[in-house]
């Protein structure tokens, strides 16, 4: 895998041509596994053999992998997406009652005044400078912020610091020390904003989970909340960020499918699922353990090898999605849906607030800023430094009217 990311989908064109599962080696000259394919990954991601926990890693369990590999936060830090089982259950169901239906529908009217209040900076900023503006840090970035903040009774101070120790977690290119840093910073942000609910609890998240308690009267573990709020903010901004971000190019890069959703032929509902299968907001995302030697479309995986989820490939695998995969069409037929947001017992808890997010951000966008375009071409745009995280780190658009 390159540590310094880039667009993933020739590459991913070029593996799954030799199958949908395939060898990898990580940073570190670490052994691994991706897969790739639609079916594959969809059954993979359900298989009852396969496991989150890293106590299944094998060459972790046996001291193979150094304190600063780029990527052992997310193989070890604590919380639902590396927990299994009851244990997985007792935190989702502690977290999922922040992002029921009826919660999600209740946050849409401030989802809406927030994206209002930022096209109108950004419509200030346009016109105090050469009329180009950066959409992702100006827009896409600090409405997704701002909400799962707004949930997690996080202060704004703390917001900008968040981000940048977000990127630098899931970036898979920075060194031993920078990631050791950037993981003790982030902890110690965390831990503030758990003082500051503890001592002022309020009607947010994080207040609920320092005061929840199971059946059983236990509570969870100073690491275990720790770990869910390092999950709750690094996932519930980075990929709306990223979706938000690949939709506007998408649909900049395709008037002629932008044209078809300002008739009302397509919605943005559609361009938002389009957007997830076509240019997934997470490449490829780590890390998932076979607790047995499992065969996958006829590749054998070895009993304990870290497995890299290949979403950004399974959604252009055109053995599922058709051979006209790698373009992008909101009229789209076929009875395969992407797996962007992930499938079985970790399906993504905040799927519906990042598609309300997008869908709200993307209409008022397009309605405010019809003939809205890229400053520069897209192809010329800087990537993440991340094969975990799939975009572009910046977006200079000339908001028009």
């Amino acid at each position: 895998m390159d540590p310094s990311g880039g667009c993933p989908h020739a590459d991913n064109a070029r593996l799954l041509a030799r199958g949908a599962v395939a060898p990898v080696v990580l940073p570190g000259e670490v052994a691994g596994m991706a897969v790739l394919g639609h079916d594959a990954l969809r059954d993979f991601l359900a298989h009852p053999d396969v496991a989150k926990n890293a106590a299944h890693f094998t060459a972790l369990r046996s001291g193979g992998i150094p304190d600063g590999w780029p990527l052992r936060t997310f193989a070890t830090v604590h919380g639902m997406t590396t927990a299994d089982g009851a244990d997985h259950r007792r935190l989702r169901s502690l977290v999922s009652r922040a992002f029921t239906p009826r919660r999600v529908e209740q946050l849409a009217p401030r989802i809406a005044g927030l994206t209002s209040r930022l096209l109108d900076d950004l419509d200030r900023r346009a016109a105090g400078s050469d009329g180009v503006v950066d959409l992702r840090a100006h827009f896409a970035l600090p409405l997704p912020m701002g909400v799962i903040c707004e949930l997690l009774g996080v202060e704004a101070q703390h917001h900008d610091r968040l981000h940048r120790l977000s990127n630098q977690i899931v970036a898979t290119d920075i060194g031993p020390q920078q990631a050791l840093a950037a993981n003790r910073e982030m902890v110690d942000v965390l831990g503030d904003v758990v003082a500051a609910r503890m001592e002022n609890p309020g009607d947010d998240l994080t207040s609920a989970l320092i005061a929840a308690r199971e059946e059983d009267g236990d509570r969870l573990g100073p690491h275990e909340l720790l770990g869910t709020l390092m999950l709750m903010i690094v996932a519930g901004h980075e990929t709306t960020l990223n979706l938000i971000t690949n939709a506007v190019r998408a649909l900049c890069t395709h008037r002629d499918q932008l044209d078809l959703v300002t008739s009302g032929r397509a919605t943005w509902a559609d361009v938002v699922e389009e957007t997830l299968r076509w240019d997934s907001p997470v490449s490829y995302f780590p890390f998932r353990y076979p607790t047995r030697d499992l065969t996958l479309d006829g590749t054998v995986i070895p009993k304990g090898t870290p497995v890299l989820a290949g979403y950004s490939a399974a959604g252009r695998d055109p053995k599922a999605h058709g051979p006209d995969a790698d373009r992008f069409v909101l009229t789209r037929t076929g009875s395969a849906r992407h797996l962007s947001l992930g499938h079985g017992a970790h399906y993504c808890l905040g799927a519906p607030l990042a598609r309300l997010e997008a869908t709200v951000a993307l209409e008022q966008l397009f309605a405010r800023f019809p003939r809205l375009d890229l400053a520069e071409p897209d192809g010329e745009l800087p990537r993440h430094a991340s094969f975990v995280g799939n975009s572009v780190r910046r977006l200079p658009v000339r908001p028009h009217g």
